[in-house]
């Protein structure tokens, strides 16, 4: 099946230093250039988003503007078309992007699956018209748009993986919440480690590594066992997966821990 490759959201807005930057943010950037460095071939297609919106209006009340933001339903101006918070992060190359989504011009939108291309495009078309079936996602942020496109992608039919070392929340709290959402939806947790060794390594004659399958579509999601949690592989080595009530503790752990 083809497997195409979701960036959300890694712009400076979102990033350290940003209006509503991410501890961890550039960290992500940086991560998911290498992951596109050492997997050339891996994914057929690279979708990466961007929040897009309107300069000149509140963006149907996305823009806290007259009152303080509740940084649930309304935020402060940040990923302004045109602007250097829309940017991508420096960090992140995107040389193999395949297609560019803007969303929220004009209004809130979290999931990548609420943009389109500058030519109108819609996510949903251009999975449908090349056959992508699989969708590795990263990006920011873990508990708002990482999560909503997670959960579109899964209601679309896709089978969806989750690389929670290329991905960082906004808060502990909703981050544990998120991850549960997600992997009671069907979503896959697994470390990028995954794909294996590096395909320069590989021709190199490099560390082979054992062989993985690497297909999201070879576990089982219709019960969510195959939900995983956490970022690194299994103290064998055999598996970057977990359960999905593991995903749920694990997350649930981190935020009681960051307290």
């Amino acid at each position: 099946m083809t497997r195409a490759l979701f960036i959300i959201d890694v712009q400076n807005d979102f990033t350290e230093g940003g209006v509503l930057g991410v501890d961890g943010g550039a960290a992500v950037a940086a991560g998911i250039t290498a992951l596109l460095r050492a997997h050339p071939q891996e994914y057929r297609f690279v979708f990466a988003s961007r929040d897009w919106h309107d300069i000149g209006n509140d963006n149907g009340g996305h823009f806290a503007r007259d009152t303080a933001p509740d940084f649930a339903t309304t935020w402060p101006v940040h990923c302004v078309a045109g602007t250097g918070g829309a940017e991508y992060h420096p960090a992140l190359a995107t040389d193999a992007v395949t297609f560019h989504i803007r969303k929220g011009q004009g209004k809130p939108a979290y999931s990548i699956f609420e943009g389109i291309t500058e030519a109108g495009q819609t996510v949903t078309t251009l999975l449908s018209e090349n056959g992508v079936a699989e969708i590795d996602i990263v990006g920011l942020a873990t508990d708002y748009c990482v999560r909503a496109s997670t959960l579109d992608a899964l209601e679309h039919g896709q089978h969806v993986r989750v690389f929670t070392d290329l991905v960082a929340g906004v808060a502990a709290e909703s981050t544990a919440t998120a991850l549960a959402e997600m992997a009671h939806a069907g979503a896959v947790f697994a470390s990028s480690d995954v794909l294996g060794p590096s395909t320069a390594d590989t021709a190199a004659g490099g560390p082979a590594g054992a062989a993985t399958d690497t297909s999201a579509s070879a576990h089982d999601n219709s019960t969510g066992s195959s939900a995983a949690g956490g970022s690194g592989a299994s103290s064998t080595g055999t598996s970057s997966q977990m359960s999905a009530d593991t995903a749920a503790d694990t997350a649930a752990d981190t935020a009681a821990d960051t307290e």
